[in-house]
């Protein structure tokens, strides 16, 4: 089966449902598809524990009254079939969708760096935590500390405390200095500025990061370096996040130039290849503000309305000017490339240690010698650790991009014999 689209838009978080609603009014044929159950990506995400903001519902309902959008919820991109079709898969089937234009919305993931400890059950992401928090996991009466880098985190304990866990700390890596100059920005955006007074926390601590996590078969507590001096707490859950790795694997496979680790765009959101565009964190992370005038700006000149994407190019800018200000406050100090020791684990899905991987000088060679990357994951978290950590360059993707059926990869062979 294939499936036709003016406009495929391949992500429904903030980014993609702001460039449906964008692209909408033109009639065009809108396919957007995500593989969670409803649109608001990883920001927005449902559960039984979730809040959804005002925001988020309306658009949620603007995108249900739209005849001209489809959405395909809990739906994958498989391979790149051919030229401008996608072989995509839910829990169903798998079927081809060509088109015309694509915009990508991949958004971003967690950077995760290995230290002493860090797979140990009761380990996570910050990120990883507020999705299970708000996914129904119970955490009422859990010690918990919450360490790593960027504002993340202490929205991540706000979502934690307010379903009863207690919060021991928050272990900002960056400096006094830098968080103290961050504040005195955000002024130049109110609405930044008022959500910041809801997430203070009397436990936040600068110049402190995680040195180990103890315990021999779950967690018991975590050891931490904070103003210089070495502090262990007990606790049941560790949730660490060190800021976020845009999510540019698909668009690199279908042959879009990356900038700065991020998809390159320019002021349509266009990528390099023709007739294919980009918005939200794909691009750069620069929080949901950001991805909401990204992703209106890509919808509305991907059906060639620029006058309305000029339009918004001012509002664009100005959190454009948060977003830099944001990441130069909360830049990852290199003491965190020293955390890991020679028996640490770095690709958790194959069991590959720090010390295997330090006398390698490339991706290519450590995958060969090691199976580093070559797990379930395919790379994804080791990939982007071992680039921080040694500027190694992770490899070009290949499909199939996630797990898929059989049935549905030999839609491809159906395709190439067609």
């Amino acid at each position: 089966m294939t499936e036709f689209a003016d406009l495929l838009i391949i992500g429904a978080g903030p980014a993609g449902m702001a460039a449906a609603l964008a692209a909408a009014s033109s009639g065009t044929r809108i396919v957007l598809l995500d593989d969670n159950p409803n649109p608001g990506g990883q920001i927005w995400r449902d559960g039984p524990q979730a809040h959804l903001p005002v925001e988020a519902r309306r658009m949620r309902e603007r995108l249900r009254a739209c005849p001209n959008v489809r959405c395909h919820a809990n739906t994958r991109v498989i391979a790149n079939a051919a030229d401008k079709i996608l072989l995509v898969e839910n829990a169903e089937q798998g079927w081809l969708i060509a088109y015309d234009r694509l915009i990508l919305c991949t958004g971003a993931r967690e950077l995760l760096l290995p230290f002493p400890g860090w797979t140990l059950p009761g380990v996570t992401g910050a990120g990883g935590l507020q999705a299970l928090v708000k996914g129904g996991l119970p955490v009422r009466n859990e010690r918990l500390v919450i360490a790593g880098s960027g504002p993340l985190l202490l929205a991540s304990a706000a979502t934690a405390r307010h379903h009863g866990a207690q919060v021991l700390r928050i272990a900002e890596q960056a400096s006094r200095a830098a968080v103290a100059g961050f504040a005195a920005q955000l002024p130049r955006w109110p609405g930044k500025l008022w959500q910041s007074f809801g997430l203070l926390d009397a436990h936040y601590r600068t110049d402190s990061h995680v040195l180990e996590a103890l315990g021999r078969d779950k967690l018991e507590g975590v050891r931490l370096l904070q103003h210089g001096k070495t502090v262990e707490l007990a606790c049941d859950r560790l949730a660490c996040g060190f800021g976020l790795i845009p999510n540019t694997q698909l668009g690199q496979a279908l042959g879009c130039a990356v900038k700065n680790q991020a998809l390159a765009v320019d002021a349509w959101q266009a990528t390099t290849r023709r007739d294919h565009y980009a918005a939200g964190e794909c691009t750069g992370f620069g929080g949901s503000e950001l991805a909401l005038v990204e992703g209106a700006i890509a919808g509305h000149a991907a059906v060639d309305d620029t006058v309305a994407a000029e339009r918004l190019w001012p509002r664009r800018a100005r959190w454009q000017g948060f977003a830099r200000v944001l990441n130069k406050a909360f830049a990852l100090d290199t003491r965190l490339k020293g955390l890991a020791r020679g028996d640490t684990l770095v690709c958790r899905c194959e069991d590959v240690a720090y010390g295997e991987l330090s006398s390698h000088t490339d991706w290519r060679e450590a995958k060969l010698a090691s199976r580093c990357g070559m797990g379930a994951c395919q790379g994804r978290v080791c990939g982007a650790a071992l680039e921080h950590l040694f500027g190694w360059t992770p490899p070009a993707p290949r499909p199939p991009f996630s797990p898929a059926r059989v049935e549905t990869l030999l839609s491809l062979d159906v395709k190439a014999s067609g």
